[in-house]
Formats: C-alpha cells, sequence, structure tokens
C-alpha cells in the first residue's frame, strides 16, 4: 500500500545563513541538534558558500555539516572557489548551486528532497545579479521557469527559496513573484540579519538576509577586522580570514500548513554577541 502523507501536520522549516569558517561550522554542531529536537524541526538548509576558511567549500567541510544535522546545503557567488566543488556538485544531490548560472553548468540549481513522512520538499538556489558577478543569467527569468515546474500541493508539499544576493530591494522584487507560489524564502549574501521576517499577502514566508553562522564581534562580516579596514585604507589587497571565537548561529524559522504556505516565520539567533531568538 502507498504510504500514507500526514498533511494535516505542520512541516517545520529551518534555514540557516551563511557559515563563515571553522567557528561557523562549530556553533551549528553545538546547536543544531538541540534545536532541531526543541523545534521538531522537519528539514534544515544551510547555506555553506564561505563554509571553507571563508571562501568556497569542500568535501570533508560539507561532510561535517551534513553530520551537525543539515539536510541540503545552498552556495553562491563563491561556489567554485575551491577546486574539487565542481566534482561535488556532479555528485551530491543534497549540495546546490545557483540556479541562473549559465546553461550546461555542472550541478543542480534546485531539487525536491523527501521529508521523510511521505512528504516532499523542493529547494531552490538562486543569486541576484545588481552588485554582484556578472557571470549569471536573469534570476527573475530563472524563476519563472521553476514556477512552471514546481507546484505546491501537486509535486512538492513545499518549497524554499534561497535568495542569495547583495540589494536588498532585489530580494524582495524576486520575493513578491513568488508570493503564494514557494511556501517561504530567505535571503543571504550580506551576512546582516534583517528584522523584517514575515508571511506576504500570497501566504509566503519570507526575510531578506537571514544572517551568518559565524563570529560578529570584531569582525567584517565574519572576517578579520583589520583586514578588511585596510582594504578600504590602503592600496593594495589584503587577505580576509575567518575570525576564531564565539560565534553566532543565525537563520530563520518556518511552519508551514497542510497547503505549502507560511503559518508562522521567525528569526533564530543563538550564542555570540547578538540578541538570542529561539
Amino acid at each position: 500500500m502507498p504510504k500514507q502523507v500526514n498533511t494535516t501536520k505542520d512541516l517545520n522549516i529551518l534555514f540557516l545563513g551563511d557559515v563563515v569558517g571553522a567557528s561557523g561550522r562549530d556553533v551549528i554542531k553545538n546547536n543544531l541538534p538541540a534545536l532541531r529536537k526543541k523545534l521538531a524541526i522537519d528539514f534544515v538548509i544551510c547555506n555553506a558558500e564561505n563554509a571553507a576558511g571563508g571562501f568556497g567549500i569542500t568535501a570533508s567541510v560539507a561532510r561535517e555539516i551534513y553530520e551537525a544535522g543539515v539536510d541540503v546545503i545552498t552556495l553562491g557567488d563563491h561556489t567554485w572557489d575551491k577546486p574539487d566543488t565542481a566534482q561535488l556538485l556532479a555528485q551530491d544531490w543534497r549540495m546546490l548551486r545557483p540556479i541562473n548560472y549559465p546553461p550546461n553548468t555542472v550541478g543542480k540549481g534546485f531539487h525536491v528532497y523527501p521529508v521523510g513522512d511521505g512528504r516532499q520538499i523542493a529547494v531552490v538556489n538562486l543569486m541576484g545579479r545588481a552588485f554582484m558577478p556578472s557571470n549569471s543569467d536573469c534570476p527573475f527569468q530563472a524563476s519563472e521557469k521553476i514556477m512552471a515546474i514546481l507546484k505546491l500541493g501537486g509535486n512538492c508539499d513545499a518549497i524554499f527559496v534561497d535568495i542569495h544576493a547583495e540589494a536588498t530591494a532585489e530580494k524582495r522584487c524576486l520575493a513578491a513573484i513568488w508570493d503564494g507560489k514557494a511556501s517561504f524564502i530567505s535571503g543571504t549574501h550580506t551576512h546582516v540579519p534583517t528584522a523584517d521576517a514575515h508571511v506576504m499577502l500570497g501566504g509566503t514566508g519570507f526575510q531578506t538576509d537571514a544572517g551568518m553562522c559565524g563570529v560578529y564581534e570584531n569582525s567584517s562580516l565574519g572576517s578579520n577586522l583589520q583586514a578588511a579596514v585596510a582594504r578600504f585604507t590602503k592600496a593594495g589587497r589584503s587577505r580576509l580570514e575567518p575570525v576564531v571565537g564565539n560565534a553566532t548561529m543565525c537563520g530563520t524559522f518556518a511552519s508551514i500548513n497542510g497547503k505549502g504556505l507560511c503559518k508562522e516565520i521567525r528569526p533564530i539567533r543563538i550564542g555570540g554577541v547578538l540578541r538570542q531568538e529561539t
């Protein structure tokens, strides 16, 4: 007999913002298992494009993040910073790169995953173009193509979209065309958590940026503050290194109803110097 799906139970999803270096990975390992139990989280997504030394991702770092309790990894403009990323993307269906890279780019930009109780969640990785590298296609056109494939209540029970972009206006406008067609959307890339988590008119949860899993104190976006200051005050280019210290695990939690729309959305911040939110 086919498995019976309980569509009356809310689907609890956690998204973790950009992981920066070892401290970002450690704060996830130290806090995610307990948080999964506390909030009865069904599925965890994490942007890890800065997880390996602040730039890119490796196989060992990805394994560490999965073992901490993350189900799917998304990436961004630092996708290709490590030499083995292309091989990872070709082999690991749990790792996504932005869908609007040019055609024939290795890897997937979206995938549908089983939750474990018979339901399925689609995860989409998008990248903005405003103030970003110019090697990506239009995220609005890419979104429209994916909307024609993914259908809430049809081939998936929930849809999450990671919009990796610099400009808040671009993130909000992309969210607007997904409203009512996705369950939950969160932005990444700026490493700063925004205070605008809310359910949009069409029923889709949205937060402009989830923040980062990294060190906020005496850092610039999780990296060495002195080197970052030097980039603004001196000629040449100082090398940025992730700060080692008391990190914050930043993310967004959303509860999705039986129709695939957002019932509740709120920020998550654990550890470090930021105001705590769970």
